[in-house]
């Protein structure tokens, strides 16, 4: 076990001294959201696509722990479970391990950081002994949304579950340092350009590297997607996905995809729900019936705005921002409606109609579908300055 002991000591650094974060931005929403769920119970599930920044956001909860908590430096333990040195042991070995370096009493309170959970089998009835048993908080991370449709009850009612999307354009300005005076208010719309360009994802948007942006998508295709669900052939996928991003904004037939790729219809099925499960895509049901919302195809939606310009080239801008619209009301469950040959893009739980039109407007039959639809409120979200607009006017949802 002293191989373990300097394994911990390397992930936990403030054991031993000062511990420094430098040049590292915080989402302060989210850091926020954390910090407010110390005192509960439940464990707290933090997921979303590779590299998006969920270890920095922990690692930002341990510093507020640290400074404005007063909690022991020992009372916090973090470490990744994708480590090859942990593959013979489990979650529960791995904090006993940690609590006799320690000489933690198992009646204490420890909070416990546990990066990408879903690598360990069983991670399920662990966790949920660790929540019954011990004096725990317990924060976890994954990126796979398997954790959200586990087929163990073992956890209902234990947990919390935040998903972290890419930086916003709000956020991308912060991360680089960018202040817009009222004088220079012209420039927004270019320095939007440069975003729906770049897209959200942290270390993307600081170092401009395509090849990060590219090792970013293979790696969640090889790790997340033909590893764990055994796809010999790894080449499909990328082909897939490609299609996929081609089609970003537009109803997507499954079974198209499957005649231009000649595979089978059922495997086109389990690829696209393996692109959604990894975070890589989002997807927007027809509204209506059961049968219409379970038979109609599905329009989908790139992640990040930056995977979708690297692989379809910085084009149809449309589809950009109607990307970007989608990402900032994701939250409340948009469906699309397709009536008389044409397609209103989002109606909202809450009933808002929601036509996305990037510097451009609806044509006459197209306008007069979109006022035949009943609906509380209806918006039209041609530039950012629009969407803005709208979103002040929406109460703030916390995603729970």
């Amino acid at each position: 076990m002293e191989d373990l002991e300097e394994l911990f000591y390397r992930y936990n650094p403030w054991w031993e001294g000062d511990y420094t974060l430098r040049d590292i931005y915080d989402r302060k929403n989210i850091t926020k959201l954390l910090v407010e769920k110390l005192s509960s119970k439940e464990i707290i599930f933090l997921t979303g696509l590779r590299r998006v920044g969920k270890t920095t956001i922990f690692k930002l909860v341990i510093k507020k722990l640290l400074e404005d908590k007063n909690i022991s430096r020992n009372k916090i333990f973090y470490i990744s479970l994708d480590d090859y040195l942990l593959l013979k042991n489990n979650i529960i070995e791995i904090i006993e391990e940690y609590r006799k370096i320690h000489k933690i009493s198992f009646s204490d309170k420890i909070f416990v950081f546990l990066d990408e959970i879903t690598y360990k089998n069983d991670y399920e009835i662990q966790l949920k002994n660790l929540y019954d048993m011990s004096n725990v908080k317990i924060f976890a991370s994954s990126s796979s949304s398997s954790v959200l449709r586990s087929r163990k009850p073992y956890l209902v009612g234990r947990y919390i579950l935040i998903e972290l999307l890419p930086l916003d354009f709000e956020e991308f300005l912060d991360f680089r340092k960018i202040k817009i005076s009222k004088m220079d208010l012209n420039l927004v719309q270019e320095y939007f350009k440069d975003y729906m360009k770049t897209g959200g994802i942290p270390e993307y948007v600081l170092n401009g590297d395509i090849e990060y942006l590219k090792e970013l998508v293979d790696d969640v295709i090889n790790k997340d997607i033909a590893n764990l669900y055994k796809v010999k052939n790894v080449g499909i996928l990328k082909d897939f996905f490609i299609l996929l991003m081609e089609r970003v904004g537009k109803q997507v037939s499954l079974n198209k995809i499957a005649k231009i790729l000649d595979i089978s219809p059922d495997s086109s099925k389990r690829y696209f729900d393996m692109f959604i499960e990894s975070y890589l895509i989002y997807t927007v049901t027809r509204c209506g019936k059961t049968n219409e919302k379970i038979l109609s195809p599905k329009k989908v939606y790139a992640s990040d705005l930056g995977i979708k310009s690297l692989f379809t080239g910085f084009k149809d801008l449309g589809s950009l921002f109607e990307n970007y619209v989608y990402l900032k009301i994701k939250n409340f469950n948009p469906c699309y409606i397709y009536k008389d040959g044409f397609e209103i893009d989002f109606l909202t739980y809450d009933k808002t109609l929601i036509e996305v039109k990037y510097n451009s407007e609806m044509n006459e039959k197209q306008r007069h579908v979109f006022n035949s639809i009943t609906s509380k409120k209806k918006v039209e979200i041609k530039n950012i300055y629009d969407l803005e607009e709208f979103l002040k006017s929406i109460p703030y949802i916390k995603i729970t």
